[in-house]
């Protein structure tokens, strides 16, 4: 059960650190909202790697770095276009699928099997997550109910938020691979040091001076690189004790307490229906517990 309440832990941050985005950094470029996170938490990370630097890697661990990596990179560009050019209620039930997709890649790449009532609270959690980011009038039109769906044809953030689903689940298996070559304690500092590293390079080729957004406003991004760094370690610490398909499946959950931080700092609406999903979720995660 320890794998459990480090991986609720691992949604709250990753939750918390999303509502101060949006509270305190709104007015950020999607470029420089992915160099604050990424290069924020990768800084904070990196002194631990004096404390436990990674040993001397094969050439196969570095083959799968070099394919995580550019991917993770990648997912966070489309993730942040897909909200920028479709409505949120078409774009970010696709990420629910993350989970769900993992059962596939874990057993691809790790052997890993889920059990009845795991793929039960999985697609719980999907389903709550898909309810959470219907459109407003859902109850009263089928229309509502189907939208999210029919935007795949016609919405291009559906379709990139679903590719950034698919990506996430392969990285995320990935990460798992390589725990077999790197201690738990060393490998989040030092993903996210390479990830970090080479968003700042790429980007300041790009757009050279991108760099000075990371002290711009110091008291929130140190929040969220707080906050990040608690999510990268416990992500790592999790999934190394449980079926990637499980883990990912609670992190999910960070759309629960998004649901808070809606309601109380956003004054967001629609609040039986968020509660509904919530409820469906916590059923599958429930599953997933037992």
């Amino acid at each position: 059960m320890e794998w459990f309440w480090l991986a609720l832990t691992c949604a709250f941050s990753l939750a918390t650190a999303d509502a101060l985005t949006k509270k305190y950094l709104g007015d950020y470029t999607a470029p420089e909202l992915a160099l604050v996170r990424f290069v924020g938490t990768g800084l904070l990370l990196s002194p631990l790697l004096l404390w436990r630097p990674p040993p001397s890697l094969p050439a196969v661990a570095w083959a799968w770095i070099a394919l995580a990596v550019p991917l993770e990179i990648l997912a966070m560009l489309l993730y942040l276009r897909a909200i920028r050019d479709s409505p949120l209620a078409l774009s970010l039930p696709y990420l629910a699928f993350t989970p769900a997709l993992t059962t596939l890649t874990g057993y691809l790449i790790l052997g890993e099997r889920v059990s009845g009532k795991g793929l039960g609270g999985i697609l719980l959690v999907v389903a709550g997550a898909y309810l959470l980011n219907l459109e407003a009038g859902a109850g009263r039109s089928r229309r509502a109910w189907l939208a999210p769906l029919q935007a795949i044809g016609r919405e291009p953030g559906s379709r990139l938020m679903l590719l950034v689903a698919a990506i996430y689940s392969l990285t995320s298996v990935v990460g798992k691979k390589l725990l077999a070559f790197i201690p738990v304690p060393a490998f989040g500092p030092f993903y996210y040091a390479l990830v970090g590293g080479l968003t700042l390079v790429l980007f300041s080729c790009k757009q050279p001076g991108i760099g000075r957004v990371l002290w711009r406003r110091p008291g929130p991004q140190l929040a969220i690189a707080v906050l990040l760094s608690a999510m990268v370690i416990t992500h790592f610490l999790a999934i190394s004790q449980v079926e990637a398909a499980y883990m990912i499946a609670v992190k999910r959950t960070s759309l629960l307490f998004g649901i808070g931080y809606g309601a109380l700092w956003f004054g967001e609406k629609q609040l039986a229906r968020h509660l509904l999903a919530g409820a469906v979720m916590l059923f599958g995660v429930t599953l997933l517990a037992l």
